[in-house]
């Protein structure tokens, strides 16, 4: 196959936009978002050409080839050079099947290469803008936007704040879009996957909901307790607080005079979890009460 071999940047004018950008986000911004750069500038930030830290990049005369050898980069996880091979395709292959998939490989390109957040807007408008493709219609593309969320959620590390202490915006992001996902494509390969990521967000979430509900309960102010282990119980049952949460419940209720709904929250501890050691401690509670 004939290949177009691009012409070197003019030195004499100072190097290319592409390599200004390069050398100025070492020192400005991550290095992960460079790949969005790409997608904005494509093939033109280099007067239409690109080049690689070894020679030039060689672009083919047939989308395909140029597809083809993006995706050998991504494989390869060199995601800049994929980044201009795909925006390479969708620049100058418009209306090719090609565009299209290159479209989604650089979405790809981001979510490999750590850019979450680029990859959620980019699988987010590929979806939007090709609502028919296979990638969308068997969940690819709504699947990867929930992983992307997952992905940026921070992790527990013993010199940092435990991940239930800190803001859960993105834990709620990811729990949204993957549990959005599991409703709209049952039959994806991707569900058990989802499943797992879903479970893991709706535990770290039940963990912040414990986290404050103690807090609350440490503080004096039963009702935030009751509020707060209402919605634990309520939006992540079965998630390794049930027991714990009931058994609180039941004492805040006491405090805040509601010694009916203190009663019915024990029974259903005791119905639930029989041969838990709050079940025991609930029976002992119901029997002072004289329920």
């Amino acid at each position: 196959m004939e290949s177009l071999e691009t012409t070197p940047c003019g030195r004499a004018t100072g190097g290319c936009l592409l390599d200004l950008i390069s050398s100025t986000m070492s020192t400005r911004a991550p290095r992960l978002a460079f790949p969005l750069l790409l997608v904005l500038l494509g093939p033109f930030a280099c007067g239409g050409s690109a080049r690689e830290s070894g020679g030039r990049v060689e672009y083919s005369v047939s989308a395909q080839n140029n597809y083809e050898r993006g995706m050998k980069k991504l494989e390869e996880e060199d995601w800049v050079e994929a980044a201009k091979y795909f925006s390479f395709v969708k620049a100058r292959f418009p209306y090719s099947k090609f565009a299209v998939l290159a479209e989604l490989r650089l979405a790809d390109t981001s979510f490999q290469s750590g850019s979450y957040l680029e990859a959620i807007d980019a699988y987010k408008l590929f979806i939007k803008y090709h609502p028919t493709h296979e990638m969308v219609e068997n969940g690819y593309a709504a699947f990867r936007v929930g992983e992307s969320y997952y992905r940026t959620l921070p992790d527990d590390w013993f010199l940092v704040p435990p991940s239930y202490e800190k803001d859960s915006s993105a834990t709620h992001d990811a729990l949204r879009e993957l549990s959005s996902f599991l409703r709209k494509y049952p039959q994806s390969r991707f569900v058990e996957k989802a499943k797992k990521l879903r479970d893991t967000c709706a535990k770290r979430l039940a963990a912040h909901e414990w986290y404050v509900a103690k807090f609350y309960w440490k503080k004096d102010e039963p009702m935030g307790t009751v509020l707060r282990l209402k919605a634990l119980l309520d939006r992540y049952p079965g998630v390794g607080y049930d027991e714990e949460a009931l058994w609180l419940l039941g004492k805040a209720y006491l405090r805040v005079n509601r010694s009916e709904d203190a009663k019915s929250t024990w029974k259903s501890l005791i119905k639930k979890y029989p041969s838990h050691r709050r079940a025991g401690d609930a029976r002992n509670e119901l029997t002072k009460l004289g329920g």
